[in-house]
C-alpha cells in the first residue's frame, strides 16, 4: 500500500481514513476523488503541511474516464463514495441507484483498465435483507465487486458495518441537535442498532486492506444499543416524542442473515462473509487465514445480540468521540 485513492474522500469516515493513512510511513501518496470542491478546498488546507503528497480529483463516481485518470499510479482504492442518507435515498431512488450501483460499475471498469492491485469498499448492514433503496443498492454493490474480484487481477474486499455513531447517518448527532429545543423525536425507543465508533470503522477498513484476500466481506463483532437508551444518554430531561418508524426502517438491523451464515467464518475480532458467488468457500478460506467456521448457524441481529451498551456505556462512547463533555 504505497499510493492510495479514496473515493468520496472528503466525507467524515474518509477523513478519518486519511488521518490513519497520514500516520503510516508506507503510504507515499494519497489521492482524493470527490465532487465537492468546497470540501476539497478545506481538506487541502488541513493537509497542506502534513508531509505526505496529496492529489485532488473533482469528478462524479459514475464517470469511468475521470476515475481511470485518477487511478494512474494508484496501488489501493478505498471506495467510500455513496448516497447513504436513507430518507434522501427513498425520496430520490433513481439517483441513489445511479450513485451506489452505477458508481460501483464505473469503478470496477476503471480498475480493470488500471494497475490497481487492491480495492476495499464500504457496505452496510442495511444490505442484508434490504427494505430500503439504500440497502438494496448496497447489496447490489457487494455483488458487483465480488464478481469483479473473480474476473480481474485486482483483489476486491468489502467491509459491512452499521451507521458510524458520530456521522450524519446516525441518530446521535440528530438527538444532540434536538436537545437544544428540548424535544427529541424518537421512532421507537425499543428500536435497536449496532454501535460502531469512527475509529473502529477505520480499523475494519485497514484490516480489509491488509488482510483481505478478495471476495470477502468483513463484519465487526459489535455491541447493540436501544434508540431509547441513546436518547436517555444524550438528553434525559428533554421530551421524548415518539413519531414512529420511517418508510422501510427496520426495528432491528442484521449484520448477516441465517441464509448467509453457512458462508460466515470468525476471523480474529471480526466475522467474514464469503458469498457463494465469490472466489472462496469456507474450508479453503479457513485453511488460508486461520479463520474458524461457526459452531452453530445463527442470524446476527442487533435485537438479539449478546453485547449491549447501557445508558452509561453510551455516554462513555459519546465522550470518547468528543460528542459530549
Amino acid at each position: 500500500m504505497q499510493q492510495v485513492l479514496i473515493t468520496g474522500g472528503t466525507g467524515s469516515v474518509a477523513g478519518a481514513i486519511v488521518e490513519r493513512l497520514l500516520a503510516d510511513p508506507a503510504v507515499e501518496r494519497i489521492a482524493i476523488y470527490s465532487r465537492d470542491e468546497h470540501k476539497q478546498g478545506d481538506m487541502m488546507q488541513r493537509v497542506a503541511e502534513r508531509g505526505t503528497p496529496f492529489d485532488f480529483f473533482l469528478g462524479d463516481i459514475c464517470d469511468e474516464e475521470a476515475l481511470f485518470r485518477a487511478l494512474a499510479g494508484i496501488d489501493t482504492v478505498i471506495h467510500t463514495a455513496a448516497m447513504r442518507l436513507v430518507p434522501h435515498a427513498e425520496a430520490n431512488p433513481a439517483e441513489c441507484h445511479r450513485i451506489n450501483v452505477g458508481g460501483a460499475n464505473a469503478l470496477t471498469r476503471a480498475v480493470g483498465r488500471s494497475d490497481v492491485s487492491k480495492v476495499v469498499a464500504i457496505s452496510s448492514d442495511k444490505a442484508v435483507a434490504p427494505s430500503t433503496i439504500y440497502g438494496t443498492t448496497k447489496f447490489a454493490m457487494e455483488r458487483i465487486l465480488v464478481d469483479a474480484d473473480k474476473r480481474q487481477n485486482a483483489r476486491y474486499s468489502l467491509v459491512r458495518y452499521a451507521n458510524v455513531i458520530d456521522t450524519r447517518s446516525s441518530v446521535a448527532p440528530l438527538f444532540l441537535k434536538q436537545k437544544e429545543s428540548g424535544v427529541l423525536t424518537i421512532t421507537d425507543p425499543d428500536m435497536t442498532r449496532f454501535s460502531i465508533a469512527k475509529r473502529d470503522g477505520v480499523d475494519l477498513v485497514m484490516t480489509a486492506v491488509t488482510d483481505g484476500l478478495g471476495g470477502d466481506i468483513f463484519m465487526p463483532i459489535s455491541p447493540s444499543y436501544r434508540v431509547g437508551d441513546m436518547a436517555e444518554a444524550i438528553a434525559p430531561d428533554a421530551e421524548h416524542r415518539i413519531i414512529g418508524s420511517r418508510p422501510g426502517e427496520k426495528m432491528h438491523e442484521i449484520m448477516f442473515s441465517m441464509v448467509e451464515s453457512p458462508q460466515v467464518v470468525k476471523r480474529g475480532a471480526n466475522y467474514v462473509f464469503l458469498p457463494r458467488t465469490g472466489r472462496w468457500d469456507v474450508a479453503p478460506y479457513c485453511e488460508q487465514t486461520g479463520a474458524t467456521k461457526l459452531e452453530t448457524l445463527f442470524e446476527y441481529g442487533s435485537g438479539d445480540n449478546d453485547q449491549w451498551l447501557s445508558v452509561d456505556d453510551i455516554r462513555s462512547v459519546l465522550r470518547d468521540e468528543g460528542m459530549i463533555a
